[in-house]
């Protein structure tokens, strides 16, 4: 369907390549974990935000007030993701990069400091908002950036590992996050955690940015100065005159892998405690189950995609994850059992990780070089916009509209079917060898 240009190469000497190689997959996987850890911690806190931030009558109202909150942040990811991704195309990923990371930090900042609604009134949601408008502006710009990095910095025939290495930090983030969220629970009791503990990870997440600023501030450059483009309307023109069948086609086959990222990894810590009613420190355990799934099932898909090709290692765990989303909901939704939980979500985020890796990391092989981050985050934005950040608001209303708690898995197949069907219309290049 679409060529791919050269693929900018690292050094040739073997020592030199593995150095500099090592050294690009701790800058982006280091700084999109502080992006992901921090933009992670705000879904699995939602229960508690909404009762600090939106005091409405009930409780299912304040959880809607925060997942509508949680979906404002995404609204600003489209912007992010054409401002930034041609940013990167223009000036470089390096400085596109190290961006994101400033924002996000101050994003997380706002979030981890902004008083209650009892102490400033409805300046207390009105800040809320403006962090996640912040935070959805970064990493609207933060995925396509990095993934593009990992594949140009990668070494011939093992694009495939180094660009899974994004979505296995995602797993990462999401693990160190429920993690913190587990042990914060044991330690506090509920009033405390209602009251400042669920502050303790936007925190943490804010001193540590500049660390991830640092480390990016010292990554070397993939693309040379005479490769780029000299204004973002330039980068812009070419990628939607030349690439919009291309950008539709990569936001379907990134639907249902969204959709099933936010209910999987993250909605089920909501979704035990709203639904459930399992306790918080149980819930936070399940979305670290995901986490560490997450983080060894992306790499291992990145290790067969280059071994087997990308079409199939995005394909066939795509509907195996179709196959067991109905019977794995079921048993999640009647038999309140914690390890059945662990289990069922274990299992569904394993197929999930290494189909949604393969096909993140797929995307930016199918754009040339000239618009290869800015067609990645435009296309990775809209899709994340229009069905991930709004999944669980809407899994959310199904069930407390329909009474049905497998609304949601019904609405995970529709979508999912939806994707493998544009996942198979995918023509990334060929995974052995060199681009160039």
């Amino acid at each position: 369907m679409v060529d791919s240009a050269a693929l900018p190469a690292v050094p040739a000497d073997g020592a030199t390549e593995k150095k500099v190689s090592r050294r690009a997959l701790v800058a982006a996987v280091a700084g999109n974990f502080l992006e992901f850890f921090d933009f992670t911690v705000y879904a699995l806190f939602a229960v508690m935000i909404g009762r600090v931030f939106f005091p409405v009558g009930s409780a299912s109202g304040q959880l809607l007030l925060s997942l509508a909150t949680f979906a404002v942040g995404f609204l600003m990811r489209p912007l992010g993701g054409i401002l930034i991704g041609a940013y990167a195309d223009r000036k470089g990923r390096k400085a596109a990069l190290t961006l994101t990371m400033l924002l996000m930090a101050v994003g997380t900042g706002i979030l981890g400091l902004t008083p209650s609604y009892e102490q400033i009134g409805l300046f207390a949601p009105a800040v809320v908002v403006l962090a996640r408008l912040l935070q959805g502006f970064s990493a609207g710009g933060e995925l396509g950036a990095a993934t593009t990095y990992l594949v140009e910095a990668a070494p011939d025939g093992r694009r495939g590992l180094f660009g899974s290495w994004q979505y296995a930090s995602q797993g990462l983030a999401t693990l160190v996050a429920c993690l913190m969220g587990f042990g914060l629970a044991e330690l506090l009791s509920a009033e405390a955690m209602n009251a400042w503990g669920w502050r303790v990870p936007f925190l943490f997440g804010m001193l540590i940015g500049p660390l991830g600023f640092y480390i990016r501030r010292h990554m070397h450059e993939t693309v040379n100065e005479t490769e780029r483009h000299e204004s973002s309307g330039a980068v812009l023109k070419e990628l939607f005159q030349r690439h919009g069948g291309l950008i539709f086609i990569g936001v379907l086959s990134i639907m249902g892998g969204t959709i099933s990222n936010y209910i999987v990894g993250k909605y089920m810590t909501t979704y035990a405690m709203h639904t459930l009613k399992l306790p918080a420190s149980t819930a936070m355990l399940a979305g670290a189950t995901s986490g560490f799934v997450v983080f060894c099932a992306a790499l291992l898909g990145g290790w067969l995609s280059d071994r087997y090709g990308r079409r199939m290692v995005m394909v066939l765990p795509r509907i195996i994850f179709v196959l067991l989303t109905i019977p794995g909901f079921y048993v999640i939704t009647t038999s309140h059992d914690a390890g059945l939980l662990f289990l069922m979500i274990a299992i569904l985020a394993f197929f999930q990780a290494i189909s949604g890796a393969v096909g993140i990391l797929a995307l930016p092989e199918c754009f040339p070089r000239a618009v290869r981050s800015s067609g990645l985050s435009i296309t990775y934005a809209l899709g994340v916009t229009i069905f991930g950040g709004t999944a669980q608001l809407i899994v959310t209303w199904l069930n407390d509209v329909t009474g049905d708690p497998m609304a949601l898995a019904w609405y995970l197949v529709a979508t999912n079917v939806i994707t493998i069907i544009a996942l198979y219309r995918l023509r990334p290049p060929s995974a052995q060898g060199s681009l160039e």
